[in-house]
Parts: structure tokens; C-alpha cells; sequence
């Protein structure tokens, strides 16, 4: 029979007894091990592109954090720390490493604050598109607002089942396997629960790494800006994000800022390949 284009499935279990659902593709042996990290209700699934193309060379993780895919929900709220600290029991289940990180979206602060925790283990982290405490904007009463707005919607199409058909354009460009498990897993009311729940804390997180920056100025470090405004992000957002993303680059001894010139916020849908570039760079060094 033939396997899953997203590898082995495998259970990791948390400090706290909760299991994380996790997919592994074997790389050539000795190889690091590449971890992806998503952004919010954002299942394994989306990452397949790159990873498929990385695991010609090295480990390649995906996961579910709790609540999302087949990682049942966590009772407990869901700040920043704790989806940090889940992501390092994951990577103490996968072995000692060396890992990169590799964070999208909110999945961004979370890797920061992972290998920050245990820096000896990473070999490198890539941001992709990653949201970042220093750009103002993110305080701003606007974006709370359309955060609340996309919550009620999302959450009226995901009961109606509707959810899905919004974001064909982006499934349709995966590998039938992870486009089915993500249209019958990623648009469901309990992702948009944990979604919801995720959000929750934004603001005091944001403002907790302001207050208390980690420091990974001697971790490789490669930053990649969407280069295309998208829903939600005008051109003047799109300024202020790639400002921060620079910014956040130059905070590594061995940082890098590049963009994705013909990508909106999806990048690993819409420009998987420089996703790849970017982690061969660490990872082929």
C-alpha cells in the first residue's frame, strides 16, 4: 500500500498527558530534522509542498497543535508560552536534534520562543511571513476589530459548512492526500474553537516579548516577507510588516531578509519554493 505524501504518523505527548498528532518523511540518514510550525487554525496539512521537497534532504515534521487536525483540543487557554512549550515537547519526543524551525504566521513568535527555550538544539529558524511584536500596527483597535469580524464569519461558514469553498484556491494546489485531509479536518467549527481561543491572548503575548525579548542573536535566522498585499493586509500594512520583518532580522549575528515578491501572506501555498531555498541554506550549509 501506498503511504500518506506527508509520511508516518506519529503521537508525541505533552508535559501535561495531552498527544499531538505529528507526520514524519524520512531524509537521508544523519540529516537534520525540519519542524514546521503553523499559523493560527492552521492544521499540517498546507505545509506539503515544501515539505515534500525538503525531506529529499533532510527530516521533515509536521504537526497539529492541539485542537487542530487530529490533536484533540486543549481544555486549558492557549497562549503563546504554552503553544511554545508544546512545540518543545515535541521536538524532546523527536530526539535531540538539530532541528530548524520553521514558523508561518503566528507560528513565527512560536518557534522564537521554542528555541530560545533549549538554543543548543537549533540549527537555524525560518519566519515565513511571521507576525512580529515590533510592528505597531498589530496593537492597533482596527485589527482587533477585523480579528473579531473574521471570527464571527469564519465561525457562521464552518456550522454551515461553507468554510471550505473560500479557501479552494488554496487546497486545490495540494497533493490529494493533504487537500483531503485538510478540506475534512482544517474548516471545521472546532478549528475556528481553537482559532478563537488562540486569539484570545494576542495583545498581552505581543506585548509579554516587547517587555521580555528572547534572545536568539547567535541562532541562524532567515525572515521572508510576503511581497503582495492580501486579504486583510493593504499596501500600508504590508509596509509597516516587512519593517518589522527586517528588523527582526538584523536582531541575528546570521540574519537574513528576503522577500517573496509575487506571494500574498500564504506563502507556502503560493510560493512554496522559496521556502525551500531558504531552509536549504541552513540546512545544506
Amino acid at each position: 500500500m501506498v503511504g500518506h505524501s506527508q509520511g508516518e504518523s506519529g503521537l508525541a505527548r505533552t508535559r501535561d498527558g495531552r498527544q499531538l498528532h505529528h507526520m514524519r518523511l524520512q531524509g537521508p540518514a544523519g540529516s537534520p530534522t525540519v519542524v514546521f510550525e503553523g499559523g493560527l487554525a492552521a492544521s499540517r496539512s498546507y505545509w506539503a509542498l515544501v515539505q515534500l521537497e525538503v525531506a529529499q534532504w533532510a527530516n521533515a515534521v509536521v504537526y497539529d497543535r492541539s485542537g487542530l487536525g487530529r490533536s484533540p483540543a486543549d481544555p486549558r487557554p492557549r497562549p503563546l508560552r504554552r503553544l511554545a512549550e508544546d512545540l518543545g515537547d515535541l521536538l524532546d519526543h523527536l530526539g535531540p536534534g538539530p532541528f530548524v524551525l520553521v514558523g508561518h504566521s503566528w507560528g513565527g513568535p512560536v518557534v522564537r520562543i521554542a528555541a530560545a527555550a533549549d538554543p543548543g538544539r537549533i540549527a537555524g529558524l525560518v519566519l515565513v511571513d511571521p507576525t512580529d511584536e515590533s510592528c505597531e500596527l498589530l496593537f492597533a483597535r482596527s485589527v482587533r476589530r477585523a480579528e473579531r469580524i473574521g471570527q464571527v464569519g469564519s465561525a457562521l461558514l464552518a456550522r454551515l459548512g461553507l468554510l471550505g469553498r473560500t479557501f479552494r484556491w488554496m487546497t486545490d494546489e495540494l497533493p490529494a492526500d493533504a487537500r483531503a485531509d485538510m478540506v475534512a479536518e482544517g474548516f471545521t467549527v472546532e478549528a475556528i474553537r481553537t482559532r478563537a481561543a488562540e486569539l484570545g491572548s494576542v495583545v498581552p503575548d505581543l506585548r509579554a516579548l516587547l517587555d521580555h525579548p528572547v534572545d536568539l542573536a547567535e541562532v541562524p535566522l532567515t525572515v521572508i516577507s510576503a511581497g503582495q498585499t492580501s486579504t486583510g493586509i493593504n499596501a500600508t500594512a504590508l509596509a509597516a510588516i516587512t519593517e518589522a520583518h527586517a528588523f527582526r532580522a538584523r536582531q541575528s549575528a546570521h540574519g537574513r531578509h528576503v522577500c517573496a515578491r509575487e506571494s500574498g501572506h500564504m506563502v507556502p501555498i503560493t510560493d512554496p519554493e522559496i521556502i525551500v531555498e531558504e531552509i536549504r541554506r541552513l540546512v545544506v550549509a
